[in-house]
């Protein structure tokens, strides 16, 4: 991957964690995160990875973030200074499981923005 797109998916992974953990007040995606972004090579499209805890409803987590899509773009926009802002495509990560969600929990409460 060029390193411009690993920029590019690194900020908008980012992005995407504070949105969605902070903007988004939909019960169905409490418990999501975002585990990685790729970005295609002409920069149209993003393929945006998320985990939800076990007991969580993934199929219900993903059609929630994909009516948010549209408003999780605008706001991409706003925060992010890129020619074109990439289609989001929500995939469900199978890899992560509690386990994530707790080392995730434990990175913001060090960055001290804990989760209300």
């Amino acid at each position: 991957m060029p390193h411009r797109t690993e920029r590019v998916s690194e900020a908008l992974r980012e992005e995407l964690t504070e949105l969605i953990g902070y903007e988004l007040s939909d019960p169905r995606i409490s418990s999501a995160i975002v585990t990685g972004v790729e970005v295609s090579p002409d920069k149209r499209h993003a393929l945006v990875r998320i985990g939800v805890a076990e007991g969580s409803d993934a199929q219900q987590a993903l059609a929630a973030l994909e009516h948010a899509g549209p408003f999780l773009r605008h706001q991409l926009a706003i925060r992010l200074e890129l020619f074109r802002i990439p289609e989001l495509h929500f995939e469900a990560d199978v890899a992560t499981e509690l386990g994530g969600r707790m080392d995730h929990l434990l990175k913001r409460i060090k960055k001290g923005r804990p989760r209300e």
